[in-house]
């Protein structure tokens, strides 16, 4: 596909189980009778006005969609939205990491990781672990299962340091967004991997230069909002590898529906198992029961 972004308008999805963090794309996905469709959510408000807009558009369909709350700068707040979703739920066919959020300083969690690297990263890590099993037992030969990480064009800037994830030493102001979002691509990279005969594929995307609510800075959003594309035009963008037919392999990286290729670190497989295995490390420094 070139740089136009393909119409997806005719998928049946009413046997499909769906959860999108970040719930911007949730009208057009819903426009697709989900059986159901999951919005992790932080503002109960602003979800709440989300289903009110879904409702009044003419293509959206709300009957389908729930909302549950999840904080994804809280650690044990994700845990408990997969513990309650494994419990209630049982089946998981798309999960898309979506979510993500843009800092212009060095922030920090309740959980003292730096804000960008635990939103954009070892959340959706954490969550996507714990519901791993979940999305292997849902999959079957014809019909196999897909997560889809929410990256960034700003991918091609990050590099890596596994020593300084948290932003301990002296960053500039977009690098920690810039390697946050090539984390993203690495550890799609590194899950594809590993899920190798599973029925299971993992794929990262970057969705556009979109007018979201990721970020608090109002000059940059003024910025954004004059030169983005439209957020159904972003929607397309992170739907297109999960839904379309000729997509059956993950491990790619695209942008507006066009595979490209993603920054050499992303490709260095003996770097992303250790990106892996930093992950993990972190987080059962942090609480060893999260990831059981």
């Amino acid at each position: 596909m070139g740089s136009n972004p393909p119409i997806i308008n005719s998928f049946d999805l009413s046997n499909k189980v769906i959860i999108i963090t970040g719930s911007t794309d949730a009208r057009i996905i819903s426009s697709y009778n989900p059986k159901r469709l999951i919005l992790p959510i932080r503002n109960r408000k602003k979800g709440e006005l989300l289903l009110e807009y879904i409702k009044e558009s003419k293509d959206g369909n709300v009957e389908c969609i729930e909302l549950w709350d999840i904080d994804l700068a809280d650690l044990h707040s994700v845990k408990n939205f997969a513990n309650k979703f494994i419990k209630e739920v049982g089946d998981l066919h798309y999960l898309w990491n979506n979510a993500g959020t843009f800092c212009t300083g060095l922030v920090r969690t309740k959980d003292n990781f730096e804000q960008q690297f635990q939103v954009n990263h070892l959340s959706h890590f954490l969550l996507t672990s714990l519901l791993l099993p979940t999305i292997k037992n849902s999959t079957t030969s014809k019909s196999p299962c897909k997560i889809i990480h929410t990256s960034s064009t700003a991918q091609r800037r990050g590099k890596i340091d596994l020593d300084n994830l948290n932003g301990e030493k002296s960053c500039g102001l977009l690098e920690l967004y810039c390697n946050a979002k090539l984390l993203n691509v690495i550890y799609s990279n590194e899950l594809n991997r590993r899920l190798q005969g599973s029925n299971v594929t993992s794929t990262a995307c970057h969705p556009g230069f979109i007018p979201t609510n990721m970020d608090t800075n109002s000059n940059l959003r003024n910025f954004v909002v004059k030169f983005a594309k439209s957020p159904d035009i972003g929607a397309i963008n992170i739907m297109y590898p999960a839904l379309d037919p000729n997509i059956d392999e993950g491990g790619k990286y695209f942008e507006d529906c066009k595979e490209v290729k993603p920054n050499d670190q992303a490709l260095n497989e003996d770097f992303t198992k250790k990106f892996w295995e930093k992950s993990e490390e972190l987080l059962n420094n942090y609480d060893a029961s999260l990831l059981k």
